[in-house]
């Protein structure tokens, strides 16, 4: 579990004995379940600074033999998979204008079901993780409903109420659907590594159209992977 979070046994170890990250003793071991893990990284990567994601996506990017320090993101956007501006001013609207632009790329090979299982991650908790940032996703890998693992982006012209903890507006969505849980988790780290990049949010939402948007994701991906880490 330290080579897959990329840290030292004994801040792991720190991290287990005061009760922040999952886990449970057995025969005076610390034993992980790797579900839990993952489910713990993914809520946690708001808080987590550059270095610690950094280390966490390199270890999970060994682990499951990911190129580390290759373009993720933007490949993973299929042609005509950004829409600004985003048409919608509810938060499900938000969703059903994200799956309709996943749709018209032709990476959905069932809507209908995919609507309903990102509706359902809302509803355990938002995915806007970040102020002015939401990353909307299915609850658990969808294998069958998507043609690929793709990730579209859309800007709203005005902030939408998107569930955030502070009552903040979100105006910047990145919709991830992916066919396993290895890549869902290496995406997430990249978000979250490039959202820590100076200006990144920023650029993304003031974007005039989806040219200079696109521009700016491949820019910004680059600045974090040029980053020590």
């Amino acid at each position: 579990m330290a080579a897959y979070l990329h840290i030292d046994g004994r801040e792991l170890a720190k991290l287990a004995s005061r009760g922040q990250i999952p886990c449970r003793k057995v025969g005076g071991k610390f034993r992980f379940t790797k579900s839990d893990v993952d489910h713990w990284i993914e809520l946690s990567m708001p808080q987590l600074d550059k270095r610690r994601l950094a280390g966490i996506e390199k270890g999970v990017s060994r682990h499951h033999g990911f190129a580390e320090e290759e373009l993720l993101l933007h490949p993973m956007i299929p042609d005509g998979g950004l829409a600004v501006p985003l048409d919608a001013r509810t938060a499900d609207a938000v969703i059903r204008a994200l799956v309709d632009v996943a749709d018209r790329a032709g990476v959905v090979h069932a809507r209908v079901e995919l609507l309903n299982e990102i509706r359902q991650r809302e509803q355990l908790c938002t995915t806007a993780m970040l102020p002015g940032v939401a990353i909307p996703h299915p609850r658990h890998p969808l294998p069958y409903d998507i043609a690929r693992s793709f990730v579209v982006v859309g800007v709203t012209t005005s902030g939408i109420p998107f569930g955030a903890e502070d009552g903040s507006l979100t105006r910047l969505f990145f919709l991830v659907c992916c066919k396993d849980d290895r890549t869902h988790l290496h995406v997430l780290a990249r978000l979250a590594r490039i959202f820590h990049e100076p200006g990144a949010i920023e650029d993304f939402i003031d974007s005039s159209d989806t040219e200079q948007l696109a521009e700016r994701i491949l820019r910004h991906e680059q600045a974090a992977l040029a980053r020590p880490s």
